[in-house]
């Protein structure tokens, strides 16, 4: 377990927990953060003992988006130099789509902005019934970042994602879960555990089979179902020759939880 603005955790079933730990700047996306955060990750890709990811805040919020107090502090700079600034930042905090295994969000608090973004960024989401997310963009008198108009559509589809970006308002738990927006709602005592759940479960699968399955559905999918028919047929044979086909096959004949390898 790592110490500082970020919080590692790697569990021997391949599972790592990483939790954002500012909790006394709502886990905004400060410096200090992302430069973790971007370590981190580095970390992770192309480590085949990583086998599920989840991401989860400390304190009362999961994030409450980007630190914007530089923009006050700096009235001269250009349109340039705010791109030069803000390209790199969303490329860091994105880059958790970047590893090749399944993402976890435990949205134990408010995720605003960029950081609802950085939920939107991973595989499935889960959050606490006391939860809250919105997209306030507009309301702040800006344009959305951080992929938002690509992500959030994807997670919720267009006239959804249309509403909640003009709009800027805010969701509920309950209201994320009619949506789309998230995949499951837990008491907040309850949600790391049962966010944890799913990890594990996952972790448990046959690791390259999970792996291409990742491949497979993230960026939206195949583009129709014929390219889903030429990526199947090429991953599904990759599997069948794999000795973690052998074991799961030889353990649901003989009823038992298999383990798999990776290879």
């Amino acid at each position: 377990m790592s110490a500082g603005p970020l919080r590692v955790d790697r569990r021997d079933d391949g599972v790592v927990v990483l939790t954002l730990a500012q909790p006394e700047r709502r886990n905004a996306m400060t410096g200090e953060l992302t430069d973790a955060w971007v370590a981190a990750i580095d970390s992770l890709k192309g480590d085949r003992s990583v086998r599920a990811v989840l991401v989860t805040g400390e304190g009362s919020a999961f994030c409450s988006g980007g630190d914007l107090s530089w923009i006050g502090q700096s009235p001269d700079l250009t349109v340039d130099a705010i791109r030069d600034r803000m390209l790199p930042f969303y490329r860091a905090w994105l880059g958790i789509r970047d590893l090749e295994v399944p993402t976890i969000a435990a949205i134990n608090g408010h995720a605003i902005g960029a950081g609802l973004c950085l939920a939107l960024a991973c595989d499935l989401r889960y959050a606490a019934a006391s939860a809250a997310m919105s997209v306030p963009f507009t309301s702040l008198g800006m344009h959305p970042g951080m992929a938002t108009t690509w992500l959030l559509p994807e997670v919720v589809g267009l006239p959804v994602a249309r509403e909640l970006l003009f709009t800027g308002r805010r969701v509920d738990a309950e209201e994320a879960l009619r949506l789309g927006l998230v995949n499951g709602v837990f008491e907040a005592e309850k949600l790391f555990d049962s966010a944890l759940d799913v990890a594990c479960r996952i972790a448990a699968n046959a690791p390259v089979a999970v792996r291409l399955a990742v491949a497979a559905l993230r960026n939206g999918g195949h583009s129709d179902i014929e390219a889903a028919l030429q990526y199947e047929a090429l991953a599904q044979p990759v599997t069948f020759a794999s000795a973690d086909l052998t074991e799961g096959l030889a353990a649901a004949k003989e009823r038992r939880p298999p383990v798999f390898k990776g290879r």
